[in-house]
């Protein structure tokens, strides 16, 4: 496996960051996802705003390691993961047919068609539609890791909210903002995380 090699302006923003806010008592996951929300979105307040658990990055991390799927809610989160494919059927005609059949959203419907193709285990990165996080719950999908944090004025603190809730392995935030930036950040983290040497 090759060892990713960062831009020298991405390093330089990791040192701007760095020296603008301390998070070196979180521990290494949590630290990363941090600090690549950030650096992603040169918003300092995701410091205080993201709700993380180590063990349940650490549970993402892991089955990433291991090829599991990631799926997405649309397509900018799938574009902004870099390192690897995504699922994302929010496009899916099937879905639209789907959606008007059982009388959900479409965000919702896409849920239930890519869980149908995926199963338990996958990451899921969620940064549009709330509705999908609340598809996610009710669904009782069995996920490796919800990356939960769509942007909105309505709906979207209260289904974080429920995701932090649920009982389900996650990573969320508590304020209104968020988005498809945020999302595909929080995943490129741990993509990217190389434990240190012991």
């Amino acid at each position: 496996m090759s060892v990713r090699q960062p831009h020298p302006i991405e390093l330089r923003s990791y040192e701007i960051l760095r020296s603008r806010v301390d998070l070196s008592a979180l521990p290494p996951l949590s630290r990363a996802v941090a600090e690549r929300v950030i650096h992603a979105t040169g918003d300092l307040a995701y410091a205080d705003d993201l709700v993380t658990e180590e063990e349940s990055l650490r549970q993402g991390w892991a089955a990433l390691r291991t090829g599991a799927p990631i799926v997405t809610d649309e397509g900018m989160v799938a574009a902004g993961i870099s390192a690897r494919e995504t699922l994302c059927h929010a496009t899916d005609p099937a879905a639209a047919r789907m959606a008007r059949a059982a009388g959900v959203t479409r965000s919702a419907a896409a849920v239930r068609l890519s869980y149908s193709e995926v199963g338990p285990g996958a990451v899921w990165a969620i940064g549009s539609a709330h509705e999908a996080i609340t598809e996610i719950i009710e669904r009782r999908v069995r996920p490796a890791l919800v990356v939960g944090v769509p942007a909105g004025f309505v709906g979207a603190s209260e289904a974080k909210e429920a995701l932090r809730a649920s009982g389900l392995p996650q990573l969320s935030n508590v304020s209104e903002k968020g988005g498809s930036v945020v999302a595909a950040a929080a995943v490129n983290a741990l993509l990217y995380h190389e434990p240190a040497a012991s």
